[in-house]
């Protein structure tokens, strides 16, 4: 089954990041500070973690709220979560399509830049609609389309394979988020530059991050060196006047209720 094997490829791409992962995660400590001001603030419930990686969030999460879970499909991850995060959080190997929870029993989910990763998104969606409690809330951050335009650029005048993951738009997002059963309350889409020594931060960023699996790329393995070189000269037409190279990051965030 394609989708299963892409979903185990990611897994294992994260897992092997998990120790360099905190160091490296400047993106991930702004979104889901940024996501703060949209928690409920009562203490007296049921918090999951969807995708809570080395469990930096879920721990800052257990210092507010009795019960707190933290759920990711990395073994990796979970262990260096076990080993350095708070002892009252409850950490759950699994996969976002089948959550291990019963219907309406979480009070609110946090999910920092995870369901990018997800495809088909909607099934994913359905399945945090299914364990959120009726008035529950999904609060999240998500990578749209336009996200690293520069790399993506530059390595679309190299060649035609695809070396940077296509991200969905804010409009189809938008679309699963609102319906019968769900209504998007509040949101808002930044745009995020960080700065790069030279193109190989980058590329060694993403890889610490587990963020360069790309499910559509054709090649295997890396991108030769002449290529490689190539596409560099094409990255410093971005290059800004004190010889930094920007990466631009689209990041959407939201506010989520159940409505029944």
């Amino acid at each position: 089954m394609p989708k299963m094997t892409s979903r185990y490829k990611i897994a294992k791409s994260f897992g092997s990041a998990s120790a360099s992962y905190d160091v490296s995660a400047r993106l991930q400590r702004y979104t889901g500070k940024h996501l703060m001001p949209w928690l409920p603030n009562r203490n007296d419930l049921t918090v999951l973690d969807l995708g809570s990686g080395t469990g930096f969030f879920t721990d800052l999460l257990a210092s507010s709220y009795q019960q707190v879970m933290g759920v990711d499909i990395s073994k990796d991850m979970l262990k260096f979560a076990k080993e350095n995060r708070n002892e009252a959080i409850s950490w759950l190997e699994a996969d976002a399509y089948k959550l291990p929870l019963q219907d309406n029993s979480i009070d609110f989910i946090y999910s920092n830049l995870m369901i990018q990763w997800c495809e088909p998104l909607d099934s994913v969606i359905n399945e945090v609609m299914r364990v959120l409690k009726p008035g529950g809330l999904f609060i999240f951050s998500t990578l749209v389309n336009g996200t690293l335009y520069e790399l993506k650029s530059a390595w679309a005048q190299v060649d035609d394979d695809q070396h940077v993951i296509d991200f969905k738009s804010e409009r189809e997002i938008r679309a699963l988020l609102n319906g019968s059963d769900r209504k998007l309350l509040e949101a808002k889409q930044q745009d995020i530059i960080l700065e790069y020594e030279n193109v190989l931060h980058l590329a060694h960023e993403l890889k610490s991050l587990g963020a360069n699996h790309v499910p559509k790329k054709q090649g295997r393995g890396l991108a030769g060196k002449e290529k490689w070189q190539k596409m560099m000269r094409r990255y410093q037409d971005f290059l800004e006047p004190n010889d930094i190279y920007p990466a631009t990051y689209k990041v959407f965030s939201g506010l989520v209720v159940k409505l029944n």
